[in-house]
């Protein structure tokens, strides 16, 4: 399928763990180009340059007429994916701290002391953490003092400038929850503006879709792009995906079903515990509540192969329980629906029967699944009334039945789990206004 110059296409572009990939789709959801490309290094002092090679790479290699119909694009990153630039020059800095890149202890102990208890930003990989960071250190300061313009971006900021051209310090709302923005009050709260690093945040934060510029007549001579294309406010990977799922009501959720389980539940209300690792992204006027267990298919992987486990499934009764109570975790500990440390993994007593065995395991994951939404619940969402599949685990049959009987509602499998497909769908959103019904931007301010 191709799309016109009369027809609008949308292009996403997904920055994983290990490579990039982007997504164009028409009006209508249809994929009309998919490529992907590998990061050329992985040395911290050459992501930056990697990132833009992959940027480019996925761009050329889209088709030419197609890439001349595509009106709108969007770009999601890691989450936590953190970058010290100079507005200036939009040189880096600093190599970027990575999503899962954990700062010493007494940075934490110094975020612990500035935010509230159990805040989203005391955690050790939070982007406030990696700020505060690089100011005890001193590196913003020196660089202040050479005569540059320190900003702190996210991943995606960075690449979306290298494609509109400004270095204004503009972010969206799901990139800027682990720095400390509040998407309700849709500001930074006083513990953060109180601190002189705040003068090098991005100062403007709007909603994910947001139409921000077209990209600069450099980039559509380089590219092929047309000049009118507009560069929207993108989003975190996660968010990305779960938008592909398809979920668009409250009460609709994604479970993804991967090495760990994680859920993310669309609420009319917002639900926070940090004791439980629950906290919402704000999704336009609703909130997108989420939270992981560590059971999941690591555990799986311990004792069945692929081919097993497809030779096992046929096997396995699901209108009869085993009667089996395990607690299916890689290791001791627990964080979702329990907080408990100290939970210990138990998979006895082993039947013979390796079917048997296998449904035990899925029965315990598809109870603790059932928990966590109850707990979601308990917190204040939205009670769940549909479930979609992503992950591994969603074609396997007798699991999906197994866990629509547990949790009591629909499951089936997600329409898409790409997250560059979410980002396209970001940019579609851009182009028809919706930007998930609020358009407003809201600066840096008291």
């Amino acid at each position: 399928m191709r799309s016109t110059a009369s027809d609008p296409a949308f292009l996403g572009v997904d920055f994983g763990t290990s490579g990039a990939r982007c997504f164009v789709i028409n009006k209508s959801g249809d994929t009309l180009c998919s490529t992907k490309a590998a990061y050329t290094s992985s040395e911290p002092n050459q992501l930056g340059s990697a990132w833009e090679t992959a940027l480019f790479e996925l761009i050329d290699a889209i088709p030419s007429d197609l890439k001349a119909a595509i009106t709108c694009l969007a770009i999601d990153g890691t989450s936590s994916t953190t970058l010290l630039i100079d507005a200036a020059t939009g040189e880096l800095l600093q190599p970027p701290k990575m999503y899962n890149e954990a700062q010493e202890p007494h940075i934490v102990d110094m975020v612990k002391q500035l935010a509230p208890p159990g805040h989203t930003v005391t955690a050790s990989t939070s982007t406030l953490c990696k700020v505060l960071t690089w100011h005890e250190a001193g590196i913003w300061q020196a660089a202040a003092a050479q005569g540059k313009t320190p900003l702190v971006v996210h991943q995606s900021d960075w690449l979306a400038s290298l494609l509109h051209g400004y270095r204004t310090g503009v972010t969206d709302w799901n990139n800027c929850l682990k720095l400390g923005f509040d998407p309700g009050n849709c500001e930074y709260p006083d513990f953060i503006i109180d601190q002189n690093f705040a003068s090098i945040l991005p100062p403007v934060v709007c909603a994910p879709g947001t139409p921000l510029a077209p990209i600069t007549p450099e980039v559509a001579n380089k590219t092929g792009l047309s000049s009118e294309c507009v560069v929207c406010a993108g989003t975190t990977d996660s968010i990305a995906a779960t938008l592909a799922a398809g979920i668009s009501e409250p009460g609709q959720a994604v479970t993804s079903l991967g090495s760990t389980l994680a859920i993310k539940l669309l609420s009319e209300t917002r639900a926070d515990d940090a004791a439980y690792g629950v906290y919402s992204h704000r999704i336009g006027d609703v909130w997108l509540v989420g939270g992981a267990s560590n059971t999941g298919g690591a555990v799986l992987r311990e004792y069945f192969s692929d081919a097993e486990l497809k030779a096992l499934t046929p096997k396995m009764d699901a209108s009869s329980s085993t009667g089996l109570k395990y607690t299916v975790l890689p290791k001791k500990g627990e964080r979702f629906p329990l907080n408990d440390p100290e939970m210990e993994p138990c998979l006895e007593p082993r039947p013979s029967d390796d079917a048997v065995f296998l449904q035990g395991m899925l029965e315990a994951m598809a109870a603790t699944e059932a928990a966590a939404y109850r707990k979601l619940s308990e917190l204040g969402a939205t009670p769940v009334k549909e479930i979609l599949t992503a992950g591994g685990g969603a074609a396997n049959p007798v699991w999906t039945e197994l866990r629509s009987k547990a949790i009591g509602v629909g499951v089936k499998a997600a329409v898409n789990g790409e997250a560059a497909y979410g980002a396209a769908i970001l940019a579609r959103q851009g182009y028809e206004g919706q930007s998930w019904r609020i358009k407003t931007v809201f600066l840096l301010s008291r």
